[in-house]
């Protein structure tokens, strides 16, 4: 393909393409110019912010990692045509999603990955790069980290891969993914032109269309719902027995004379509500969903603080016993996170309430 450029409808030139030489232009470019990926082809809300090259995992460097404002997790990896490696790229790149799933990272371990990067790239901490970047503050930039946590727990990142040229057999192979797995790969093909001095980058994206059809085919509420105080209870008054929707109520009381702050979920298919103390962690370790069950999510205390962690668990088992819950191990504290099932925070409330208040106040 060839483009054509002139000033002022005169002196038109034509520009063929032009190879590029090195994979490490293609990783620095986009750490640059992160709008060179199109993700708002994914989502015309969604801004791409790249937060760091060469990630190590343990299974490699991720040529580089990236969030969106809704703390979706990208792992992309680069690779030029000319690269004989290239119809492996799908399969790297899932292997490097596996082993930041597997090695368990603690995410005060992950986040201060992230700030010697950002540090390095931008001069700032990861959050003030997030508010710049992202044009927020506050509480909402507590919930972009809150859900990278989820999604770094939960193993759910999105897979780029990022060409020079992509051959059919791989589009196929995206496509075929997307169609048929719970995996959001895409593949970025950049057609790449020099001019004097300027440097001319058309991104072509291929899978968004597939992903868009199983998505709004397997979910009933069309992506994203900010939830709020008067949905969670008309959920719970709709769906749950007026036994269970009382110990919700008298936990949801407790939580807001004790807490600092009380934060709604943004879950397509469920919601919760997230009471923080922060005198205690700036990320809620407690979430009450609308089917009755609650979270206890020891990896959301501070890391370098493990015994804070150990403590939780140690009183929820004076209170409680719930295996999965208050059986678990030290190492296992590091980045888990357990549910009470209903009828178990029925039954228990008020010895739930309990270890909570103990915990808190001590």
């Amino acid at each position: 393909m060839s483009l054509i450029i002139s000033k002022n409808g005169k002196d038109a030139q034509r520009l063929n393409k032009t190879g590029i030489e090195k994979e490490d232009f293609l990783q620095q470019y986009i750490y640059d110019n992160p709008d060179a990926i199109p993700v708002y082809e994914i989502d015309e809300d969604i801004r791409l912010l790249v937060l760091a090259r060469e990630f190590a995992t343990n299974s490699g460097p991720i040529d580089a990692l990236g969030v969106d404002q809704y703390g979706n997790i990208y792992i992309i990896e680069t690779k030029l045509y000319k690269n004989p490696d290239k119809r492996t790229v799908v399969a790297q790149a899932l292997d490097y999603g596996a082993s930041l799933w597997r090695s368990s990272f603690d995410f005060s371990d992950f986040t201060m990955q992230l700030e010697k990067h950002v540090q390095k790239q931008f001069g700032k901490s990861l959050q003030e790069q997030l508010e710049a970047f992202f044009g927020i503050s506050g509480d909402d930039v507590d919930l972009v980290l809150e859900n990278m946590q989820k999604n770094l727990n939960n193993g759910t990142f999105k897979f780029v891969v990022l060409m020079d040229s992509l051959h059919r057999r791989l589009k196929d192979l995206i496509l075929f993914m997307n169609q048929n797995s719970q995996f959001d790969v895409y593949a970025v093909e950049l057609e790449y032109y020099e001019h004097e001095s300027f440097e001319i980058i058309i991104p072509k994206m291929y899978g968004t269309e597939v992903k868009k059809d199983v998505v709004s085919s397997k979910t009933t509420n069309g992506g994203r719902k900010q939830w709020n105080e008067q949905m969670y209870w008309e959920e719970v008054r709709s769906n749950l027995d007026s036994t269970t929707a009382s110990a919700l109520r008298k936990l949801y009381d407790w939580t807001q004379q004790n807490c600092d702050k009380m934060r709604w979920s943004t879950d397509t298919a469920r919601d919760a509500f997230n009471p923080r103390f922060t005198h205690i962690s700036p990320i809620s370790f407690i979430s009450a969903y609308t089917d009755g069950s609650l979270q206890i999510s020891y990896g959301y205390l501070p890391e370098e603080q493990i015994g804070i962690r150990i403590k939780l668990r140690d009183i929820l088992k004076k209170y409680i016993d719930v295996p999965g819950v208050t059986d678990v191990d030290d190492e296992q504290l590091k980045s888990t996170y357990r549910s009470i099932p209903p009828a178990y925070v029925t039954e228990h409330i008020d010895d739930i309430i309990s270890g909570l208040q103990e915990f808190i106040k001590g």
